[in-house]
């Protein structure tokens, strides 16, 4: 029996380290460090929350190509039920992204592949009506499945799930309308800072803040190594996360969001929620890319409980 059904991206991330400082055209240039690991914002999110303790599923599609089944198995071997993701029987080949990190800022470019191809009969409602929680990441990528997008939320809330989107970036920078129309059906939504200014159409957070709040149950703005904030009707919060030597950045609001809703299925207050999901970004970034951190369990459990107990708030929630 899943708890969360997480409908989005399934691909790979290849990241390369130890970039020359400048990219020059026409040049050769040599990386000092490669990692190719499990990536998307979609795939990360599940592949961390099931690390965490809740039952994933998963729904995506791939295709017929070597990157589709290793994102696939690793997918698998983190406990994620991945029975409704689908191999497209075309040419079209799984998406990839390559990352380009710098101290402050990465280059991301992005393959979309089989991302744009998932549509509507791609999806199994009564899949998802099993679950408690529907999930979607990376809103602005799902080309063929975006019409039918607010038509998932409303039936999933029919349901009686409760629901939580992360939009990540608009390739495209128009930050639609029909997104706002879908937001009405979203209890946990989770831009960062830059994409909740975008999306309210203005450069004032607090303003951003007052709009979005107005239509969502919560929304929670992940702010990088500053503090996070919660809003959810007057209520208010904001928290920032433990200090700890990042290695890599990649991946960790996508863990912010699966710490958040692991903690809001158990029941617990917004306010502890929020700091559970900073913890969960923090442990992400101490390991390259987005879900390495996360496959060591051990290490996981350790870094909670030491970094919980520092919060002075009492025992961690448990299933009962």
């Amino acid at each position: 029996m899943i708890e969360v059904c997480v409908v989005g991206e399934l691909n790979l991330d290849l990241i390369l380290y130890g970039l020359p400082r400048d990219l020059v055209l026409d040049r050769e240039h040599l990386a000092g460090g490669l990692s190719l690991t499990l990536g998307s914002s979609s795939a990360i999110f599940a592949h961390n929350l099931c690390g965490l303790g809740t039952k994933v599923g998963f729904i995506s599609k791939i295709g017929a190509d070597p990157l589709g089944k290793i994102a696939a198995e690793r997918l698998s071997a983190a406990g994620v039920d991945i029975s409704r993701v689908k191999q497209a029987t075309g040419k079209t080949s799984t998406g990839l992204t390559v990352v380009l990190p710098y101290p402050q800022h990465r280059y991301i470019l992005t393959y979309p592949g089989t991302m744009f191809e998932m549509q509507s009969s791609d999806i199994d409602m009564d899949y998802v009506r099993r679950a408690r929680h529907f999930h979607l990441s990376s809103f602005f990528l799902h080309r063929a499945l975006r019409p039918r997008i607010l038509d998932l939320f409303r039936q999933a809330k029919n349901a009686g799930l409760s629901t939580s989107l992360d939009t990540n970036d608009d390739p495209e920078d128009k930050w639609g309308q029909d997104l706002i129309e879908v937001l009405k059906y979203v209890d946990l939504f989770f831009p960062n800072d830059r994409e909740a200014k975008k999306i309210a159409h203005t450069d004032d957070l607090s303003q951003a803040l007052n709009l979005l709040a107005g239509i969502c149950k919560v929304v929670v703005v992940k702010r990088g190594s500053g503090a996070a904030i919660c809003r959810s009707g007057d209520g208010q919060w904001s928290l920032s996360p433990p200090a700890v030597k990042m290695v890599d950045d990649i991946g960790a609001g996508d863990t912010f969001d699966a710490g958040f809703v692991h903690l809001y299925l158990l029941g617990a207050k917004l306010e502890d929620c929020l700091a559970f999901a900073n913890i969960a970004a923090a442990y992400s970034v101490t390991k390259e890319g987005g879900t390495e951190a996360f496959r060591d369990r051990t290490g996981l459990l350790n870094f909670i409980r030491q970094h919980w107990s520092l919060t002075g708030r009492g025992a961690l929630p448990e299933k009962g």
